[in-house]
């Protein structure tokens, strides 16, 4: 018999067999130990797909998230990369944790996979992001050592080399580029490291550096690496350096690229600052391009900058008026405050470089230093410039103030008044027809001679000349007959203008009163009149009118004392020397009998004898026959007498003095100002003293380490000596008192109850819960204890803690009630609801001992054993 077999059967009988060696194959394949085809095909595919996938993905949103945290600031060259923050690290802190565990469980699984090394490093930029600074770099080194891949080795040290950067190791991020860039890179490494790099630079300052590893990265750029904003930064470093025409050649290819709006409007703005020089386009053209950019709606947010850029572009071209009323529309067109700080910058500088106004640029530096952040390049020189300007307003304010009020004061009553008057209503006027035409100028600098003297006249004459009301006799005489045709003859006495008043209300008609009147209503009750502008104005400054020779006297020794500070700032500090010796002849000129007269002449010697040599010596002359005594005369006379003689000690003896003092009160930068004078003066057996007193106002000023550091050295250089003995000391304390701290657990706390207590909430202050706390507790204790009538306030405890307190509970019992009341009701407390913080009763003496020692940590251990538990 024969048997036929179809195909299906044939199909059906091998079928399972095929499937059986199939899943065989599977299953060994999925042994990490097997190095078959199979088995590296499984495990690639994945640990690509699922592991190393999935953190990439998290990670690009961690990328994504630092980048839109970006806030650029245009005045400024823009960053390569974002500024990693701690503060930002703790909002995607779940993404970073899924992150690690998604590439960990690829690494696990699948060690032997070529994307092993790739989830490494993606751990490493995990860490980097969190600001696990010694995790990031040992899992880079990790890589680095033991993978077998030479492009993850390259990425994993020039992820270092970000890592360095960020955490400010810059002699190991150099060490690791060195290594690096001798290796052969593939292209994607190649571009990275050239960025790392140019980053690297950046963050040092090292423009130079920075734009030429930026050139070579260029060709290497994608979409992704944003071009046109790395083109941009380019260009700002160009024209930062001076090479103007590179700039506008990287802000055109930065246009190019068709970038994000904010960096396009920027480059177009820029360009036209640049335009002029680098293609030789008329100003007219460069204009033309700036009131483009003004005319477009979609730059209206940014007029501000574009006015700005208008006031350098023409401060440029010396075309000082223009850029002055630029700068100005710019404060007024926007709010940013950068720009509003830039912009009082260049004006400051306008009027003090350029106009040599100083009045005017005082009070911009003030703006800008308000505005400004601190960290703001060269920050400290405006800052230094600022105070040097206070101070010569100071003084200027003083000279033209005393002068007015001496005036004043040979004046009567009547005409005072009068002048007031007439002064109170042209400002008045002026002020209505100023809001009126320009509502937005609230943010423009007034600037006035006197804050508040209604008598300034403008003027910047220092001596008070007949240009000034009160010296001119024809506006005077004007004045008091236009007092007449107004008021009459009136009796010279206080308060003329109320006694008229009150005269003349008295005089009216019965009838007239009471017009308009129901006869059955009540006489409302008298009211307080409106105080008389005038009168206010004549009462302030009747008090500070010198009337006493004795008052006469200090007024006019004012004067002098800022004459000679003025003469001394236009010469050491502003340098105008023109200026120096016109003040210093004014204070000789009018007071010829001052104390500053040797030193005078001795300034103007020295300032003009190598400009004026007969000059110089008409000084000397005048100095050694009036003064021949005189330490300046002999200083003159031989240059090295204060080194030579024991003058010089004294005379340092005489500005420790003055030094001190400013130490004492606090004015630190004063009193090493006045030490660094006295130290020029020379090496004397008192320079150890005044070097102390340096190192002292260091202690104040510096770190605890420096502080320390410069008293050992003192010590060392001045040893078995008196005030070396006393640095031991000073040393010896200082180092006792860290110990102290780092003891804090030796805190002892009053054991004592029975006293008034405090009840404290203890909170950390990046929550900033010191206005809901307080809030809360003031609508609890108004709940709860009306009657006890406790107080709210708030303190900062340190830089991690701040404390809202109830003050005071009158005994233990009360305390005790009112913290179990407040644990019961808290959750009813909608303002504390969702915070995190401690709450403790205690007395007032541990208060005391609590707060000088800021020791938390004891104090809740000493409320916990002391205090019953349900209260705790």
């Amino acid at each position: 018999m024969r048997f036929t077999i179809t195909n299906n059967s044939r199909l059906k009988t091998i079928l399972p067999f095929v499937t059986l060696f199939i899943l065989i194959i599977l299953i060994t394949a999925c042994s990490s130990e097997n190095n078959s085809f199979t088995s590296k095909a499984y495990h690639n595919t994945t640990a690509h797909y699922n592991g190393y996938f999935y953190a990439r993905e998290e990670l690009r949103k961690i990328e994504n998230t630092i980048w839109q945290s970006l806030d650029d600031d245009y005045n400024k060259i823009l960053r390569l990369y974002p500024a990693l923050d701690s503060s930002l690290a703790k909002g995607y802190e779940k993404e970073i944790q899924e992150a690690v565990k998604m590439a960990s469980i690829a690494i696990q699984r699948h060690p032997n996979s070529k994307w092993a090394d790739d989830c490494y490093i993606l751990v490493g930029n995990a860490r980097l992001y969190s600001l696990d600074w010694g995790n990031a770099i040992q899992t880079y080194k990790f890589v680095n050592t033991k993978s077998k891949d030479p492009d993850a080795r390259h990425k994993a040290i020039i992820q270092l080399v970000r890592t360095f950067t960020e955490h400010k190791e810059f002699n190991n991020a150099q060490a690791a580029i060195d290594f690096v860039q001798k290796e052969e890179l593939s292209k994607v490494n190649r571009k990275s490291l050239l960025l790392e790099k140019a980053y690297f630079y950046q963050v040092q300052g090292d423009y130079d550096n920075m734009v030429r590893n930026l050139s070579e990265a260029y060709p290497y750029l994608r979409k992704k690496d944003r071009p046109g904003r790395i083109y941009f930064i380019t260009g700002q470093v160009y024209q930062k350096l001076g090479f103007e025409a590179e700039a506008y050649n990287y802000y055109k290819k930065c246009l190019a690229t068709n970038p994000e709006y904010e960096v396009d409007f920027y480059a177009r703005l820029y360009l036209a600052q640049v335009a002029e020089i680098s293609r030789s386009r008329s100003l007219n053209a460069a204009r033309k391009s700036f009131k483009k950019l003004l005319k477009d709606s979609k730059n209206k947010d940014f007029k501000d900058k574009i006015y700005y850029e208008m006031g350098v572009f023409e401060l440029k071209q010396k075309n000082v008026t223009e850029a002055i009323a630029n700068l100005n529309r710019s404060i007024r067109e926007g709010n940013n405050k950068n720009i509003d700080g830039e912009a009082y910058l260049r004006l400051g500088e306008i009027y003090y470089d350029t106009l040599r106004n100083y009045e005017r640029s005082q009070a911009y530096y003030d703006s800008a230093i308000g505005v400004l952040p601190k960290d703001y390049e060269g920050y400290a020189k405006i800052k230094a410039r600022q105070e040097v300007l206070n101070e010569f307003v100071k003084h200027l304010n003083t000279i033209k103030w005393q002068d007015s009020l001496l005036l004043m004061a040979g004046m009567d009553s009547l005409a005072l008044r009068a002048r007031i008057d007439s002064s109170l209503q042209a400002r008045e006027k002026a002020d209505a027809k100023k809001n009126t035409k320009q509502k937005k100028k609230s943010k423009t600098i007034q600037i006035d001679s006197q804050p508040g003297n209604v008598f300034s006249s403008g003027e910047d004459d220092l001596s008070g000349s007949s240009v000034w009301y009160f010296g001119n006799p024809s506006a005077m005489a004007a004045g008091q007959t236009e007092f007449k045709r107004i008021w009459g003859e009136v009796v010279l006495e206080d308060n003329w203008r109320r006694s008229m008043r009150s005269s003349a209300t008295i005089a009216r008609k019965p009838d007239a009163i009471n017009s308009g009147q129901n006869k059955n209503t009540t006489a409302p009750e008298e009211t307080t009149a409106p105080v008389d502008p005038v009168a206010a104005e004549f009462d302030r400054i009747s008090k500070e009118l010198p009337r006493t020779p004795e008052q006469k006297e200090e007024a006019l020794k004012k004067i002098e004392d800022a004459y000679f500070a003025l003469g001394d700032i236009y010469h050491f500090k502003l340098e105008e020397d023109d200026n120096a010796v016109s003040t210093y002849h004014k204070l000789l000129d009018r007071f010829p009998k001052t104390e500053y007269e040797p030193e005078v002449l001795y300034k103007l010697y020295l300032i003009t004898k190598d400009t004026d040599p007969a000059r110089a010596e008409q000084y000397a002359t005048q100095l050694k026959t009036k003064f021949p005594e005189s330490t300046f005369t002999k200083i003159l006379i031989n240059p090295n007498f204060l080194a030579e003689s024991s003058q010089a000690m004294e005379k340092q003896k005489e500005l420790y003095r003055t030094a001190y003092e400013d130490f004492q009160n606090g004015n630190y930068a004063s009193a090493h100002q006045v030490v660094t004078q006295a130290l020029n003066l020379g090496s004397t057996s008192f320079t150890p003293n005044l070097t102390l007193l340096s190192i002292l106002i260091a202690g104040k000023t510096e770190t605890v380490s420096q502080y320390q550091y410069l008293l050992d050295d003192f010590i060392k250089k001045n040893p078995d000596t008196e005030v070396g003995d006393y640095a031991k000391k000073l040393l010896e304390a200082s180092r006792q008192f860290e110990l102290n701290q780092e003891k804090k657990k030796g805190i002892q706390y009053i054991r004592s109850l029975e006293e008034p207590h405090y009840f404290v909430i203890v909170h950390r202050k990046e929550e900033k819960l010191s206005d809901a706390a307080s809030i809360a507790l003031e609508k609890f204790n108004e709940a709860n204890f009306n009657d006890l009538h406790l107080r709210t306030s708030s303190l900062e405890l340190n830089d991690e803690y701040a404390l809202t307190l109830v003050a005071e509970l009158p005994r233990v019992t009360v305390a005790l009630g009112f913290i179990q009341t407040f644990n019961t009701k808290v959750s009813s407390l909608a303002e504390l609801r969702n915070h995190k913080f401690d709450t403790f009763v205690i007395t007032k003496d541990n208060f005391d001992i609590f707060y000088r020692t800021k020791g938390l940590d004891e104090y809740l251990q000493f409320f916990e054993k002391n205090y019953p538990k349900e209260n705790q």
